[in-house]
């Protein structure tokens, strides 16, 4: 397990109307030991992607905080901190509605949309900017031998994007990291 990741449940309700889901409740997260921004999330996004559409692997200078919306996801983590006890450590994992996951600054952070569409729910600690700082790997890398469950043509980009193909391999970063 990476040091600093923590997968949570989120709280809900349901009634004959449908479901009422808490992504976030400032007391339910501190009980369950996420480390909650001081002045709260800065910034919330959401992306709707297609059935084998992979994001990432991103690693921003900012806390995140992750959860499907809607379909279902398959997510995966790297520690990039070269000073972690986990440094280079890969962890993966289904992602379905309700399933959270508080993805620490440093540690690389993708997922693939296992349903049409997928929404990806991620609040930041910090607003992004683009010269925010972070170290960025391709997904399809061999190294890291990420076994995503849909299979992925790198030449198109309704599956991945061209900065993320054509990102740095793992190895390289690796270096860079603990140079």
């Amino acid at each position: 397990m990476i040091e600093g990741l923590l997968f949570l449940e989120s709280r809900h309700g349901i009634d004959p109307r449908g479901v009422v889901r808490e992504f976030f409740r400032r007391s339910t997260a501190e009980a369950s030991g996420l480390p909650v921004p001081e002045a709260g999330w800065a910034q919330l996004n959401i992306t709707e992607s297609n059935l084998g559409a992979v994001r990432g692997l991103h690693a921003e200078g900012t806390d995140k905080l992750i959860g499907i919306a809607s379909g279902e996801g398959f997510g995966a983590w790297v520690d990039a901190r070269p000073t972690s006890s986990t440094f280079g450590e890969i962890v993966t994992s289904h992602l379905g509605v309700g399933t959270q996951v508080f993805v620490p600054a440093g540690v690389l952070n993708g997922w693939q949309s296992l349903s049409s569409p997928a929404q990806y729910l991620y609040c930041f600690s910090r607003e992004w900017t683009p010269d925010m700082g972070g170290v960025y790997v391709t997904p399809l890398d061999a190294t890291l031998a990420i076994n995503w469950p849909l299979p992925v043509d790198a030449q198109n980009r309704a599956y991945v994007s061209a900065k993320d193909v054509t990102a740095p391999t793992w190895t390289s970063v690796r270096e860079a990291l603990l140079q």
